[in-house]
């Protein structure tokens, strides 16, 4: 649905109204803490004694974003590693104009000067009494995540590691027993676990406010349809080419492209799901009580860069591998769900990711019998309300209030004819501060904060947010998905495969009926 600006800051008042509403005693306090925002929300507090040391293995796309994103109170940088030169480059001097910060304009010439450089992850953990190194955040190619995280829990090292968590479950599953056996923490970078906006989202969903929610729709859409505007393929710079032609396959790739364009691949890549929609899925679960799917289908294919003459170099097939378009069904169950007495309390989560459009920003709309939810972008939330049959007020036009049911059962949206938002909305906009984290600092903070405590507890408790068996339920579902539309089948998910203690995989179940 396309809104006026003017519908949009409707929209986005109601969400400020509405939290502000049903957070109002939790707003006050965060407010009176003087904590950091994470701090105030998740339940952590501000970190006692020195910052966590810490090794970055990684400094490419997604390790600058950490680099930029980390905090200097809860975590020291004392080591980087990257097999490639450009990288390691940037991760002190900046990505230029993708406006990520390197190393030297955030700490300062001369704390950035202290921080020791690796052409190999190795090396770096190899160094670890000598850095007095404790944890590693790991933002590598996928497929060599499990790997690298291994060899960092084997070391005594705790792991933070950018998503998906693993190439495969049965990797998720090692992971998971190896920090559980070294007694270490294994966090994963689904950043939306700790997102303030996500988490007051979550809080109007949790109060019934949306009503009976019964489809969440999710999408990622790009245009990578205009030359130069593939951002998944690059060109091998020229320095490192000259560094690792020689060496590259020692690190499991076959050649200099694999390693710099690693997301085209499957062997080192996931694809769109693993890249994008898991989360995204990863957001639809938590809005639906962070439960399991039931079932998954759908459909991906090459439909853009697999055409000859249309999306591809010199009119030549492009070699990648991934799918360029997936649209895929999601079955999760309804808090009444039983498979035996309530069959039909489903709710459906659509996910959809193109190369050829980006009409919409990318997000979930979580639509309710009484409310719309809609999230773009990680940074913006915007609430509506469904017209009544009987009183109307309702639709993108109307600006919302929350007050309490006749029947007391809980507040309920009500609309009113009136051009401007209550006061109350603004208290919304200064808890969630003046610029929107996407929580990248936040999960480096509490998990900084859970090392320095030694906080080893369920997430419920207070222990990290994406712990493994977290995070893997967000592989299992990404991976699953890219199982389904592969060989063209619904597949149900088996409670085993979320155990982390059972061995079954999905990608074990079908090994031989899908091959």
């Amino acid at each position: 649905m396309n809104l006026t600006p003017e519908q949009e800051q409707i929209g986005k008042d109601n969400f400020n109204e509405a939290v502000s509403f049903t957070r109002r005693d939790f707003l006050t306090t965060a407010a009176a803490a003087g904590t950091g925002l994470g701090a105030a929300y998740f339940g952590y507090e501000e970190l006692k004694g020195k910052p966590v040391k810490v090794g970055f293995i990684g400094t490419g796309d997604e390790g600058s974003v950490l680099i930029t994103q980390h905090p200097p109170e809860y975590m020291e940088i004392v080591a980087i590693a990257d097999l490639r030169p450009s990288n390691r480059k940037k991760a002190f001097h900046g990505h230029g104009n993708e406006h990520r910060v390197g190393l030297i304009n955030k700490l300062g010439q001369e704390k950035a000067s202290k921080i020791k450089q690796f052409d190999d992850h190795n090396k770096l953990i190899a160094a670890k009494n000598e850095l007095g190194l404790e944890a590693v955040v790991i933002a590598v190619p996928l497929s060599q995540h499990a790997p690298i995280a291994m060899a960092a829990l084997d070391a005594g090292l705790h792991v933070l590691s950018e998503k998906l968590m693993a190439h495969n479950i049965t990797e998720c599953k090692q992971l998971i027993k190896k920090a559980k056996e070294k007694n270490l923490l294994l966090a994963v970078g689904h950043q939306r676990h700790y997102s303030v906006l996500y988490d007051n989202a979550n809080q109007l969903v949790k109060t019934g406010l949306l009503g009976d929610i019964r489809h969440i729709r999710a999408q990622w859409h790009r245009n990578n349809s205009f030359p130069g505007r593939d951002s998944w393929r690059k060109d091998v710079p020229k320095e490192d080419k000259a560094a690792l032609a020689q060496t590259v396959k020692e690190y499991g790739y076959d050649n200099m492209d694999e390693l710099i364009n690693w997301r085209l691949y499957n062997k080192t890549g996931g694809g769109l799901m693993a890249e994008l929609g898991s989360h995204q899925l990863d957001a639809c679960s938590i809005f639906l009580g962070k439960v399991h799917p039931l079932a998954v289908q759908g459909y991906g294919g090459k439909n853009f860069y697999g055409v000859k003459g249309i999306g591809s170099k010199d009119k030549q097939e492009d070699d990648r591998e991934i799918d360029d378009h997936v649209y895929v069904t999601f079955e999760f169950p309804g808090p009444h769900y039983d498979p035996e007495t309530n069959p039909r309390d489903i709710c459906i989560v659509t996910y959809s990711s193109i190369n050829t459009n980006r009409w919409e920003p990318y997000g979930e709309t979580v639509l309710g019998s009484r409310g719309t939810l809609i999230m773009k972008t990680e940074k913006e939330a915007l609430l509506f309300k469904e017209s009544s049959p009987s009183t109307g007020g309702g639709g993108p036009d109307q600006r919302l209030w929350v007050i309490k049911s006749s029947d007391g059962s809980g507040p309920v949206l009500d609309a009113y004819e009136t051009t401007a938002p209550s006061a109350a909305a603004s208290d919304t906009t200064k808890a969630m501060g003046d610029e929107i984290s996407r929580g990248y600092t936040e999960e480096m903070e509490h998990f900084c904060h859970c090392i320095r405590t030694d906080n080893h507890s369920e997430p419920k408790d207070g222990g990290l947010k994406c712990n493994g068996t977290v995070a893997m339920a967000d592989a299992i579902m990404a991976l699953t998905s890219n199982l389904a539309m592969k060989h063209k089948v619904r597949i149900e998910f088996k409670p085993e495969w979320f155990d982390p203690d059972n061995p079954a995989t999905p990608e074990a179940d079908f090994a031989d009926k899908l091959a």
